[in-house]
C-alpha cells in the first residue's frame, strides 16, 4: 500500500489531504483496501455511491452503452439522453419541465448562477453562512468558508451571506430588488449536516417570488433518495426555479444537472454548453441508477434506516457528543472535540466516515446499507468515543 500512496503523492497535484488507505474494490456498502481489509463505507464517494459500489444494473448499462456509443455532443440528439431527460422531469418536484446536463455538482451550480443572471438581468446573489456549493470560481463565490475563497479572490462581486434558517436576515438582504438568485441547501452538508427548517425554506421561496429573484436549491448531496425522499425539496413542498443535482445521479459515473422550472421556459441557444455533458455513457448509467433507486425503494429505505441510525447514535452514552442530527441517511455527529482523531479511530475499527467542519463526523453511506451494518457503525463509534 505504501508504494501506491507514494507513487500517487509523487505525481498528483497535491490538493488532496490523503488518508493512508488504498481502496481497490467495493461491493454494496463495503470497500476493501490493497491489503484485503474490509470496511463499511460511510464516505460513499462523498455521497455519490447511493446505489452501492459495483451495482450490477449500473455496471451492465455502462458496458452495453460503451459497446454502442460513448460520446454524442449536445448539438446532436441522442436516444439515451432523450430518455434520461424525460425520466428526470418525471421524478423531479412539481413544475420542473427541463434539464441541463453537465458533469458535476460544481458545474451544475455554475450553470444555475448563469441562468439566474440571464433570466433576471441582475448580478447579485444571496447565499447562506456555512453553505457549500463547489470549488469552481462561480460556485466558490457562493460558498461560505473563507479559507476556500480567499486564496482565489477576487471572485464574483455582489454575493451576500446571511445566517441559515433566519428568514428575517434573508428578507433584509433581498430588500433592494437587485438579487438574481438565492442559493440554499435543504440540508447543509459540508457546513455540519444542518437541516433547514421547513417554514424557513418555504419563506425563502416566497421571498424570492416577491422580489423577482430565482430560488436555487442545491440538492447535489441530498438528491436521489439520500434524505428519505427522491429530492429533499419534497419534505417541505418546495417548487424551486432551479435545482442543482449530481453525486448519486449516475451511480458513481461523473454527472450533474440543473433541473429547470417550466416558468423559465427554454434557454437561448449557444449561451452555455458542455462537451461531455449528457454523454450517452453517463446517461445510460443514470437511467440504470434511477431505475434501481425506484425499484428497490431506496428513498423509503433511507427514511426507515435513517430513523433507526439517528436513534441508535443518540443512544450512545458519551459526554464527547454535543448533538446528533440529520435527515434520512445523511447524518452528522457533532463533537465537543475535533473530529479527525475519531475518524482515524473509526477506520481502525473498519468504518470509513467523513468530517463536516472541524468537529462533525459525517455519515453518507450507500442507501443499500443494511441495518446490521449500521449497528456495527454505531458500535464502532461508541468504542471510538470511549
Amino acid at each position: 500500500m505504501r508504494d501506491i500512496c507514494e507513487r500517487e503523492a509523487a505525481y498528483e497535484s497535491g490538493f488532496y489531504r490523503k488518508r493512508s488507505l488504498v481502496i481497490v474494490r467495493g461491493e454494496g456498502a463495503r470497500v476493501w483496501d490493497a491489503d484485503g481489509r474490509e470496511y463499511i463505507d460511510c464516505v460513499g464517494g462523498h455521497g455519490a455511491a447511493i446505489v452501492g459500489h459495483a451495482n450490477p444494473l449500473v455496471a451492465e448499462a455502462i458496458a452495453a452503452q460503451a459497446r454502442k456509443l460513448l460520446v454524442c455532443p449536445g448539438s446532436f440528439c441522442n436516444d439515451v439522453r432523450a430518455e434520461l431527460l424525460a425520466e428526470l422531469v418525471r421524478i423531479a418536484p412539481p413544475g420542473i419541465a427541463r434539464a441541463f446536463l453537465c458533469n458535476s455538482g460544481a458545474e451544475a451550480v455554475e450553470a444555475a448562477l448563469k441562468i439566474a443572471r440571464l433570466v433576471t438581468g441582475r448580478t447579485r446573489f444571496v447565499a447562506a453562512t456555512r453553505g457549500f456549493h463547489g470549488r469552481t470560481l462561480g460556485a466558490l463565490s457562493v460558498t461560505w468558508r473563507r479559507e476556500y475563497r480567499e486564496p482565489f479572490a477576487p471572485l464574483l462581486p455582489g454575493v451576500e451571506f446571511v445566517p441559515y434558517n433566519d428568514a428575517a436576515a434573508l428578507e433584509e438582504a433581498l430588500g433592494d430588488g437587485d438579487v438574481a438568485g438565492v442559493i440554499l441547501e435543504v440540508v447543509q452538508g459540508e457546513g455540519g449536516v444542518i437541516p433547514g427548517e421547513g417554514a424557513y425554506l418555504r419563506r425563502a421561496q416566497e421571498l424570492c417570488r416577491e422580489h423577482g429573484a430565482l430560488f436555487i436549491v442545491d440538492e447535489v448531496q441530498t438528491g436521489f433518495g439520500r434524505t428519505g425522499r427522491m429530492f429533499a425539496c419534497e419534505h417541505h413542498g418546495l417548487e424551486p426555479d432551479l435545482i442543482c443535482v449530481a453525486k448519486g445521479i449516475a451511480g458513481g459515473v461523473p454527472m450533474g444537472a440543473v433541473l429547470i422550472h417550466g416558468r423559465l421556459g427554454p434557454m437561448p441557444p449557444r449561451l452555455h454548453g458542455s462537451t461531455f455533458g449528457g454523454e450517452p455513457l453517463a446517461c445510460a448509467a443514470a437511467r440504470a441508477a434511477i431505475r434501481f433507486i425506484e425499484e428497490e425503494g431506496l428513498p423509503e429505505r433511507a427514511a426507515t434506516l435513517g430513523a433507526f441510525f439517528l436513534r441508535e447514535l443518540r443512544g450512545i452514552p458519551s459526554s464527547v457528543v454535543r448533538e446528533v442530527r440529520g435527515l434520512g441517511l445523511m447524518v452528522g455527529v457533532e463533537l465537543r472535540r475535533r473530529a479527525g482523531p475519531y475518524l482515524a479511530a473509526l477506520a481502525e475499527r473498519g468504518v470509513l466516515a467523513l468530517s463536516a467542519g472541524a468537529t462533525v463526523v459525517r455519515f453518507l453511506p450507500p442507501l443499500v446499507i443494511s441495518r446490521e451494518e449500521l449497528s456495527r457503525v454505531v458500535g464502532a463509534l461508541a468504542e471510538a468515543l470511549s
